[in-house]
């Protein structure tokens, strides 16, 4: 039944690609909102396969995501260490966002047009995922196409909206989505891989994605992010039972994006970064995020200095590549996490807003909360006491511990490493430029979006360059809405 549903979605996929890019159309003979054939299960498992396979691609996730999170370094391509980047990869990720989208879309337009006794809690279902798809959009492009961009035959060329109006309208979405949710209504079944149609965990999602939303506007809109946070934090995760991912079955063609079964994955080193911060804090789960070198006695597990060239004189002989789990055929494709959920709770704590336990309780649960995702369970007391919350340094010790549980969620751990430009706990500098320098005119420590991929610059012309003129410029070094430093 899986791979039946599989089939069709990635069918349909298939199918939304080429019409997401919002490129013009010569003719479409049919609304686009109101498609007839196929069925809203196919349209849902295609939106959570094709999200997931890109997000966790080595393309995308691999050479940008865990590049810009400073998790990992380049092997013989370092140019993307160097902020160079590479538009192929750049462009599949905004088409292959917006496909998503347009599948989505079509859940609730299918179950208008046929009587559907799920079709509640489906096109809830559906609401919520597209906040997390656009949320994910925005925050790496800054403006971007969302009220224009459902409707490809009325819009061929759609505007850019507003960053922070796509944020306030992503929040009342996704706050009438978890609404409408009922436990007691059918829902979806196997198509939905990551909950099954469990309505109850659906609404949690719900609650902890808003929980992402508000806090990264914390620091440019206080207030709202406030009332957002204290309505919300009851009914988010409570612990890694409530997890959100996506199951990959380990063969094909349900293999996890990042799987070397077939060939060994030699394109990424761990980074000294990541290394280094890891061994001074007797982290045990650098074993998992990365592997010893092999050959060199005692393997012994080393970094790669960041952006370091290939000719540079004193680059390193060997360096370790990302852990076995997480090149698993069988690891999970991440959506959220109850680690996430917890350290947000503690920043917010840290601010001041109502949320039930202080900084220090939701700190520790984050941290454990990592540690058994991973499957540690000894020495965790111990790492504790090395890497205590302490209030006063909270923006760096909650930072650096959230940045580590984010791993291998490469997108989300450098939306925060640009959110809260944290450093150490003791102050000092955690991240570093590129070792050779960066191949980016506007950048020098970390880029603060991607650049609009040059397709839109052909086929949306004119939005795309006022898109450009409003946000400051359309380069790498522009800041969202939500960074005030």
């Amino acid at each position: 039944m899986l791979n039946r549903i599989i089939k069709y979605s990635l069918l349909f996929a298939f199918v939304g690609l080429i019409m997401a890019g919002c490129k013009k159309l010569d003719s479409i003979n049919h609304d686009p909102t109101k498609p007839t054939t196929t069925e809203p299960q196919y349209q849902l498992t295609a939106a959570e396969k094709t999200v997931m396979d890109m997000l966790y691609s080595t393309l995308q996730n691999g050479y940008i995501g865990m590049h810009y999170a400073q998790f990992w370094s380049g092997n013989t391509r370092v140019a993307d260490s160097q902020y160079s980047l590479d538009e192929g990869n750049n462009g599949t990720m905004w088409t292959t966002l917006y496909s998503a989208i347009h599948n989505l879309n079509y859940i609730p337009a299918l179950n208008a047009n046929k009587p559907n006794v799920a079709a509640q809690n489906q096109n809830a279902i559906a609401g919520i995922l597209k906040v997390w798809i656009m949320q994910i959009l925005t925050d790496t492009y800054v403006n971007v196409p969302y009220t224009q961009a459902v409707n490809v035959e009325q819009y061929i060329t759609p505007a850019f909206d507003d960053a922070k109006t796509i944020y306030s309208q992503l929040a009342d979405s996704l706050s009438a989505s978890i609404n409408a949710l009922d436990p007691a209504q059918p829902t979806f079944d196997d198509a939905d891989i990551i909950f099954k149609g469990d309505v109850a965990k659906w609404k949690t999602l719900g609650h902890s994605l808003m929980l992402r939303l508000a806090i990264r506007m914390a620091d440019a809109d206080n207030a709202k992010a406030k009332s957002l946070i204290e309505s919300h934090y009851q009914g988010a995760m409570t612990s890694n039972a409530d997890n959100a991912e996506f199951t990959y079955l380990g063969v094909d063609p349900n293999r996890y994006p990042m799987d070397e079964t077939n060939r060994k994955i030699t394109d990424f080193f761990v980074s000294t970064t990541l290394v280094d911060y890891m061994r001074a804090t007797n982290d045990p789960r650098l074993s998992i995020y990365a592997r010893p070198v092999v050959g060199i006695a005692p393997d012994t597990i080393f970094g790669m200095p960041y952006g370091m060239s290939t000719t540079a004189a004193n680059r390193p002989l060997a360096a370790s590549y990302p852990g076995t789990k997480i090149y698993g055929a069988d690891m999970k494709g991440i959506l959220m996490t109850y680690s996430e959920v917890a350290f947000t709770l503690a920043e917010a704590a840290a601010k001041g807003y109502a949320v039930g336990n202080d900084a220090a309780t939701y700190y520790e649960a984050g941290v454990r909360a990592s540690m058994k995702y991973w499957g540690i369970t000894d020495g965790v007391d111990e790492y504790l006491a090395t890497v205590p919350y302490t209030g006063g340094e909270w923006k760096n010790v909650i930072g650096t511990q959230k940045w580590l549980s984010l791993y291998p969620q490469g997108f989300q751990a450098w939306f925060e490493r640009i959110r809260l430009n944290f450093a150490k706990p003791d102050g000092s500098a955690l991240f570093i430029a590129p070792v050779s320098g960066s191949l980016d005119q506007h950048v020098t420590l970390v880029p603060y979006r991607l650049t609009y991929p040059i397709a839109e610059s052909n086929a949306n012309n004119v939005n795309f360059t006022a898109a450009g003129s409003a946000i400051g410029g359309d380069n790498k070094g522009t800041k969202n809405w939500w960074i005030t430093y």
